[in-house]
């Protein structure tokens, strides 16, 4: 196996002594001593409040600027060692007992310093609340109020959810009851206040009450495996989320505490994760809709397809920002999808009971074209998430594609390591090859070139190309500019004469073009947006292509071979971040001493798959110690252990309630797109 098997869910050791609940072990130095004494006092020897930050804060300072210890240490008690080294990471506190005396322990904090609260670190034992029915774990707890608030789990028993085992009988049931739950816990903690916590309005300054909020990680329009909530294969339900816990300047509001342990979090628990306070009737319908659509999925390869899209389907969204369905106004009328006949087929929903009717794209060539402004970007952007299942009510839901669908584009400046971009570019001037193409600044034209065969090496067997955000020179050259500039001054054969050749060899293509028609002498299916309107124009399509044939001799090139796609395997010692890497938007991770840049990778649609993605990174310096295994190998390997052991092998810590799978393609592209040299070697 080319893959050590450290991606297991991590074990966390439990200490085998435990503290007396709310008693400070011998060894422990209150703060007020500390400060009394003078060692980390303003006048002090040992230097101001950084050290004192640092000595109690798990070694990252006031401002959490260090490297953040790792949730899988080892749990220990809540105590600080006599020779304390902020460079070693604290063991995690492992107390548990009862409900009541988890909220007699809060009591007991009240005003003591904010580092107390490391008394209620539970990582392996819980506090058990047998009248609610559930166990509370409780992660490392965070160095102080204005630090990333603290993780928490919450097991609700089989017993008490009640959940009918058909609704999680499988993994697709199981993703789906998950991810309505999680909305149900997101929307109670808005409903409730539970995600406002004191002083988020800038209110009190540095010695008035500050957190106290519940957060979970916000829902969007589609259906994915994530760790927010999960239901497990006995009925358990499992959530993570984080608890911001209150204090007053340093001290700790243990009655504040009180109030969020003891009445909001199993108020919230009975709201969101008992089937019996939930609408039934939405909770079937959520999980039957989105196994539906995975059927509708499973089965385009079996009907020859690779996308299907329902009459009725409401593609457009709110705004650019807002990935909700546009709705009507006195001013716009929403038009719904409606399919060509001659191109409509039909599933026979295995849940719903009903018949779906709706465009199948049959695989090879198919053209999308129109007038600006009528739809054809908005078809393409409801195909390239297809992947995804969506909510109920979404507006494209039952709109599916491949799986192995990846869209295309243009990136002018990204990363290259090693490719070879030989079947689209040659004969580079000052004799640069391409068959092993590397550069920190790509042109539109080797960025998309680059894109495309890193896409076939992960296995795509679907293209998605907008012209609209692709290199023009490398889409099309005319036979007027072929005639000005000679063929053995141009390096690229442009996608025009190569698309053929790849759709005979099992890769379709789906083409938005509104400006060029050579295209129509290659596409097997022409579809024309006109007012949002679908309508099938192959036959005049072909009978242009047919009256105006483009150059026949270059046309002719699509019948020679495709090229290669080489094999590359990636350096693992390359990807060391040297703890160093933080997730600051959907499309930016901060990465060692470089910005990872993902803005051109359309097909993410959360943040937290970009958390998942930047943890998938840090492992690669293990995954590949030898530069032996291609990276389509690696992620293969990676892949089958999260179908197996799910997203907590991903992480090193413990109750990450922030990820969402990505797919194998996204990760790929992320580690196609570090910039740091020798990433990659080809495989010879």
């Amino acid at each position: 196996c080319f893959l050590p098997p450290f991606l297991s869910i991590a074990k966390v050791a439990t200490s085998q002594q435990t503290p007396t609940l709310g008693r400070r072990p011998s060894n422990y130095k209150s703060a007020s001593n500390i400060m009394r004494r003078g060692t980390f006092g303003r006048g002090g020897r040992g230097g101001g409040r950084g050290d004192y930050y640092k000595n109690y804060g798990g070694g990252r300072g006031r401002g959490g600027t260090g490297p953040r210890p790792s949730d899988s240490s080892p749990s220990g008690s809540a105590s600080f060692p006599q020779a304390y080294d902020p460079n070693v990471p604290r063991p995690i506190g492992d107390n548990g007992g009862t409900h009541k005396e988890f909220i007699d322990l809060l009591r007991r904090l009240d005003q003591k310093q904010y580092p107390a609260y490391r008394d209620i670190e539970s990582c392996s034992k819980g506090w058990i609340n047998d009248m609610e029915g559930y166990k509370l774990f409780i992660g490392r707890a965070q160095s102080d109020p204005y630090a990333k608030s603290t993780r928490c789990r919450v097991i609700v028993a089989n017993e008490t959810a009640k959940f009918p085992p058909v609704s999680y009988q499988n993994k697709v049931r199981s993703v789906a009851l998950g991810d309505y739950l999680n909305r149900m816990f997101f929307r109670c903690c808005k409903q409730m206040g539970a995600d406002v916590g004191a002083g988020m309005e800038g209110q009190g300054g540095w010695s008035g009450p500050k957190g106290g909020d519940i957060e979970i990680s916000k829902p969007t329009q589609h259906v994915i495996e994530q760790s927010a909530v999960r239901v497990l294969q006995n009925g358990d339900v499992c959530a993570q989320f984080t608890i911001n816990l209150p204090a007053r300047g340093r001290s700790i509001l243990g009655h504040k505490a009180v109030q969020i342990f003891d009445q909001t979090l199993p108020q919230l628990i009975q709201k969101a994760l008992i089937y019996e306070a939930l609408d039934s009737n939405a909770v079937t319908r959520h999980v039957l809709n989105v196994e539906d659509q995975e059927w509708i999925r499973a089965n385009l390869e079996i009907r020859g397809l690779v996308a299907f899209v329902p009459d009725g389907a409401i593609l457009p969204r709110k705004s650019g920002a807002d990935d909700h369905p546009m709705e009507d106004t006195p001013a716009t009328k929403v038009v719904r999808f409606h399919s060509p006949d001659s191109l409509r087929v039909s599933f026979d929903l295995p849940n719903m009971g009903k018949t779906l009717a709706g465009i199948g794209i049959r695989k090879g060539i198919t053209l999308i074209v129109g007038g600006g402004f009528h739809g054809k970007s908005t078809l393409l952007s409801a195909l390239q998430v297809g992947m995804y299942n969506k909510i109920p009510g979404d507006g494209r839901e039952f709109c599916v594609c491949s799986p192995n669908a990846v869209k295309i584009r243009a990136e002018d400046g990204r990363h290259v390591s090693e490719v070879n971009i030989s079947p689209f570019i040659k004969n580079l001037p000052f004799d640069k090859g391409t068959e092993c193409f590397s550069t920190k600044d790509s042109s539109g034209s080797t960025s998309q070139a680059t894109n495309i065969m890193e896409a076939l090496e992960m296995g795509a067997k679907t293209l998605l190309i907008d012209e609209d955000t692709c290199a023009s020179n490398f889409m099309v050259r005319d036979n007027k500019m072929m005639a000005l500039v000679h063929k053995d001054k141009e390096p690229i054969t442009p996608f025009l004469y190569k698309a053929k050749t790849l759709s005979k060899q099992g890769i379709s293509i789906i083409l938005v073009a509104g400006s060029c028609g050579d295209f129509f002498d290659i596409a097997d299916t022409t579809l024309l947006m006109d007012c949002y309107s679908c309508h099938d124009v192959t036959a005049r399509a072909k009978q242009i292509a047919l009256a105006n044939a483009a150059n026949a001799g270059d046309l002719a090139k699509y019948k020679t071979p495709f090229g290669s796609v080489t094999p590359r395997c990636p350096v693992g010692e390359a990807f060391k971040p040297n703890n160093k890497v933080s997730v600051r938007s959907k499309s930016v991770i901060a990465y060692g001493d470089v910005e990872l840049d993902l803005s051109g990778l359309e097909q993410l649609v959360s943040r937290e798959q970009t958390n998942s993605i930047s943890l998938a990174l840090q492992r690669l310096a293990t995954l590949a110690p030898d530069s032996k295994a291609t990276i389509f190998q690696i992620l293969t390997h990676l892949n089958e252990i999260l179908d197996r052991e799910g997203l907590d092998a991903l992480t090193s810590g413990l109750f990450d309630g922030s990820l969402a799978r990505p797919r194998v393609f996204e990760i790929a592209a992320a580690i196609n797109r570090l910039r740091v040299d020798g990433s990659f070697v080809q495989l010879r």
